[in-house]
Order: structure tokens, then sequence, then C-alpha cells
């Protein structure tokens, strides 16, 4: 797809893989640093998300308007900047919780900001008839670098301290920035058509898109309502895993890297799927199979047999989010005109963070009250519904909303 597609993917790459060498850092960082238990965890997990969700939410009428390739190198250096204080603080002596919440909340805002940016940068970049290959190769990639990083990152925090795998990931960060600055290319400044000022409505107008649009309304809530109950599980799991059962840190990423090797599998079948069975089908089937597995996450037990069940379960998990995650970014896109890409992703990542955040925290509430296993199962048994909210017909996109030339933005972290 041409010279600047390739440096944006390559940035794309090297993100990828320090965030996922970083695999759960902060639980991590509490579990071994801090001796957090479960209540702790939960509140890390959610704290970030939900507070840098409300900060980002002005950010994305800002961004509309803005050159969107200086934008995402900014983030990118933030990103960096904000991570590395949490090595030093630890070299000194003096890393805490409190510490690790801020942090969390400033690269939860700036990966909203980046991922909006991004979006609306590549659909520049890639021809339409590309879209969902676009789609493919980030998913292809975020797979490749979930294979490689999580036991790569554990055995370095076994050899070299816990927060090797953030300094790692910050460095990541600076790479991706220096690769978005070497695509090049002239890009307009976007025009406002009505008042210069940030105003209510371009706030709400994202929401106002989704909310209205018969194609993206059940996307959206299945979107919500899976991401968060897949995500709730995290906290309690790491918990358990690392703290009664026993794995150390590199067997814990050892069973959730080798089961990406299905997120190769599905991304790559996803467009073979879709030109023979239509995407709509394609979303209904994976959505419907990759809500069956989590459940089984509440029977693991020590050792090698407990190690297996993880990673068969993730490996079900995975294979059909990877078949699902290019189909609907690229039916999202399709419904989404150009001039409301940015906020429509910023309405739609600030949702999906808050109601994970907040979900998190009630369950890390009831993983303190009734224990890791039983949390892990009310979320599988819950999760069990979420594909009724796929099954209403998704209608095809107006003539209007299609964009006519460029296409699909990546999803960054």
């Amino acid at each position: 797809m041409g010279r600047q597609f390739g440096w944006l993917w390559a940035a794309y790459s090297v993100s990828a893989v320090g965030t996922w060498l970083a695999f759960d850092a902060f639980s991590v960082i509490a579990v071994i640093a801090l001796h957090a238990g479960p209540a702790q965890v939960a509140l890390l997990a959610a704290a970030g998300p939900a507070v840098g969700a409300v900060a980002a939410v002005p950010l994305g009428p800002w961004v509309e308007f803005r050159r969107k390739r200086p934008v995402m190198v900014v983030m990118d250096v933030v990103r960096c900047a904000v991570l590395l204080t949490l090595p030093a603080a630890y070299a000194l002596g003096s890393l805490g919780f409190g510490q690790l919440l801020t942090v969390s909340v400033i690269v939860a805002a700036a990966d909203i900001t980046f991922n909006a940016a991004s979006g609306a940068f590549l659909k520049g970049l890639v021809p339409a008839d590309r879209l969902l290959t676009a789609n493919a190769r980030f998913e292809s990639t975020n797979w490749t670098a979930l294979v490689l990083g999580p036991p790569l990152g554990g055995a370095a925090i076994g050899l070299f301290g816990p927060v090797t795998t953030v300094a790692a990931n910050a460095v990541s960060f600076l790479l991706s920035a220096l690769g978005i600055r070497a695509v090049g290319g002239g890009e307009p400044r976007p025009e406002r058509t009505g008042a210069t000022r940030l105003r209510t409505a371009d706030l709400l107008d994202g929401w106002r898109h989704i909310l209205t649009s018969p194609a993206l309304r059940p996307l959206f809530f299945n979107n919500l309502a899976a991401n968060a109950l897949i995500m709730v599980a995290m906290p309690p799991l790491a918990v358990l895993m690392l703290g009664p059962l026993g794995f150390a840190p590199w067997q814990y990423g050892l069973a959730f890297a080798v089961p990406c090797l299905g997120g190769l599998i599905g991304s790559r079948t996803a467009g073979p799927l879709v030109a023979r069975h239509g995407q709509h089908r394609v979303l209904l089937t994976a959505g419907t199979l990759r809500a069956v597995w989590p459940l089984g996450l509440a029977l693991v037990r020590p050792g090698l047999p407990g190690l297996l069940l993880v990673m068969v379960l993730e490996f079900g998990v995975i294979t059909c989010s990877a078949v699902y995650s290019p189909v609907y970014a690229t039916r999202r896109l399709e419904c989404t005109p150009n001039d409301r890409v940015v906020r429509t992703l910023s309405a739609w990542s600030v949702t999906g963070k808050a109601t994970t955040a907040a979900l998190t925290a009630l369950w890390g509430l009831l993983a303190t009250l009734t224990g890791p296993r039983t949390a892990i199962a009310v979320a599988g048994v819950l999760l069990l519904t979420t594909p009724l909210l796929l099954r209403r017909p998704t209608a095809r996109p107006s003539p209007a909303s299609v964009p006519p030339s460029p296409a699909a933005p990546p999803q960054s972290r």
C-alpha cells in the first residue's frame, strides 16, 4: 500500500511489541512489588481507564480539527515520558500505588486520543478497497506481538525485576513516534464548518451518530458488554494465578501468549469468511463463539493441567475475537462519514473504557467478598448472554455515509 503505509505499519508494530511485552504490567507490579490484593488490583485496572476516559471526552472534538500525525507523535512521546517515571521511582525505592494509578490515568487518556487520531489519519492513507486488508494486517501484527511479548516479558521480569517491561514499553512508544514522523507527506488542516470554539454538540455528536445508526448500535452495545465482561475477569485471574496457585510470572505470560497463535489464524481468515458468508453472518457467528470460552477460567488449577486449561480457553476466545475485530472495525468505518470519524471513535473508546472500568471495580469488590473464582464464573455466565445484542439485522450503510475514497484506521492498543 505504499511507503507511507509501510512506515505507519512499522510504527504500529514496534508499539504493539512494547505493549504486549509489558502485558498486564501494572497488575504484575502491584502484586509482586507492592503486594496488592484483589481489591487494589481491580482498582488499578479500573481507575486508570475511568479517569482517562473522562479526560479524553473533550479531546475527540479537539483532535477532529487538528492534523492527526502531530497529535499521534505527541501522544507517543507523552506515554513514553510518563512510563519512564515508574522504573525511575522503583530504582529510588519510592514507587507507590498512587504513582501507578496516576500513570495509568495518563496512559489511558493518551491511548484514546492516539486511537482516534490514527483512525482518521489512516483513512486518508489507504484506498477504500483495501479497508479490510489494512485492518487484517494490523490485527495480525497485534496477535504476533501477543505471541512473543508476554512470555518474553515474564522472563524479563523474572531476570531483571518487575518494572523492566514498563521501561521497554516506554522505548517502544518513542520508536513509534519516530516511525510516524517518517511517514511524511502533506496533511491538510481540517476546517470547522461552524463555530471555531469547542461546543457541547461536538462532544455529543459521536454518541448521537452511534445510537441513531441501525448498523452501529448493535455492534456498540455488544462490544461494550462483551469486552467489559472479558476484561473484568483478568484482575481476579492474575491474583489467583500469581498468588494462591503459585504460577511464576513467565508462566502467567506464557498462558496468554501461546493462545495468540489463534489471533493470527483468525485475522487471516476474516477476509475470506466475509467474502463467502457476508459481514453480518461472520460478526454474529464470531461474536457468539467468543462468548462461550471464558466461563471455564473459573476451573483453573495449579501446575501443568491448569496452565494448559488457560491456554485452550484463551485460544478459543482469541481466535474468535481475531475474526470479529477486523470485520467490526471495517463495518464501523463504512457506516461513519469522514467528518465524524474522530468523534465517533472517541465516543466509542471513552464509553468502552468507562464501562470496563466501572465493571472492573465492581468485580474487584465481588472477588474480595466471594473469592476470585466466583467473580470469574459470574463474568463468564453473563458473557453468554451478549450474543443476543448482535441478533438485530445489521443495515447496509447509506451511500451518503460511506466515504468515497480513503479507508480504515488501525486500532492501536
